[in-house]
């Protein structure tokens, strides 16, 4: 996901697993808002196990790899689906829900430009995360339809599985077996 600068340890590329728990976890949540499920209370173990520890194990993987865009974002988005499944467990005031929907949109804008800059699947998966929280402002703020989000996380779901699949097969094959595509855009690194 990014930077392969890996000087002082030999770790595996937690990627793909971080990727598959965000896929995870967007797909099944995607089920209540699609109207294919009422609740979400069976959506807590996977947002939890999946949304958010897998994404935090990979974002400490990632750290020690020294990836900064990967553990970030891992980071990021495995806090926000513990707090998530928390806020849902709980109970939650909608507005309040949606001021951290508007946090998490602003640091999806700066990361999808960062994602422009390690492949085309990154950036699929940062501009799909980036229209869902755009529809979940729409939904709470403008009362917008639920299905407009519930599709935007089916998107989100369906490039985190191609993304993660296509991980796995290139880490195993040694070259690309799903394209991850090039990167559109390339930053410089400004040595202050």
């Amino acid at each position: 996901m990014g930077n392969e600068n890996n000087n002082s340890v030999n770790l595996a590329d937690p990627a793909a697993f971080g990727v598959f728990g965000l896929a995870m976890a967007t797909l099944v949540a995607s089920s209540e808002k699609l109207g294919l499920t009422e609740g979400t209370g069976g959506l807590l173990p996977w947002v939890i196990f999946l949304g958010a520890f897998a994404q935090v194990i990979a974002c400490s993987i990632e750290f020690k790899r020294n990836n900064i865009f990967a553990a970030t974002a891992f980071g990021a988005f495995g806090l926000f689906w513990f707090a998530v499944g928390m806020t849902w467990y709980f109970g939650y005031n909608i507005e309040q829900f949606g001021f951290a929907v508007l946090g998490y949109f602003i640091f999806g804008i700066y990361m999808t430009y960062a994602a422009a800059s390690i492949n085309k699947a990154f950036l699929s998966i940062f501009v799909t995360i980036d229209l869902l929280l755009g529809a979940l402002l729409f939904q709470i703020f403008a009362g917008g339809p639920a299905l407009l989000s519930g599709i935007m996380e089916l998107s989100v779901a369906v490039t985190g599985f191609y993304t993660s699949a296509a991980i796995v097969l290139k880490n195993m094959a040694g070259f690309e077996v799903i394209p991850l595509g090039k990167p559109i855009l390339k930053l410089k690194k400004i040595e202050f």
